[in-house]
């Protein structure tokens, strides 16, 4: 891997991301956004060309980005299931259900799996804490997780 070349691609790509935001009033999130749609991932040098273009400081950039849990520094496994660690999850069994996979896959929160096939995310509600224990596997809701259904919602990430 030429990392260069890969530098110069972040670059130019990250240019052109922030110049079409910069008649916006506040671009910084629909910037970090479209970055870390185009790359999976907010690119270290991507950080440090946003901060210079908008006149931001690096630590002001960073605080952002690290607020919002779901920018990545480092590009996410081909699926990404985010366990609910909210309220309603947690009084249904949501906490142990999530020790038990962590456990089972030998990952903490925020790893991905050694293939690279999936990463565990918290995320504090999906909205359906009439259906808790919850969690989401890409885009797509699972309600009412029980070990099995779990089971089968990672399986689901192996296809």
């Amino acid at each position: 891997m030429d990392l260069g070349f890969e530098r110069e691609a972040v670059a130019a790509r990250t240019t052109a991301i922030v110049e079409d935001h910069l008649q916006r009033e506040a671009p910084l999130l629909p910037i970090l956004h479209d970055i870390q749609s185009e790359f999976g991932h907010i690119p270290e040098a991507a950080l440090r060309l946003i901060s210079e273009m908008l006149n931001l400081s690096r630590a002001e950039v960073h605080g952002v980005m690290s607020f919002y849990h779901d920018f990545r520094r480092e590009p996410a496994g081909r699926h990404v299931l985010k366990i609910c660690r909210a309220e309603a999850c947690q009084s249904m069994g949501g906490e142990a259900l999530a020790d038990g996979l962590r456990a089972a896959l030998g990952l903490d929160w925020h790893e991905t799996t050694a293939d690279g096939r999936l990463t565990l995310e918290p995320v504090y509600c999906l909205g359906l804490c009439s259906c808790a224990p919850a969690a989401m596997l890409d885009n797509a809701l699972y309600g009412r997780l029980d070990e099995a259904t779990l089971r089968d919602v990672v399986a689901e990430a192996g296809r």
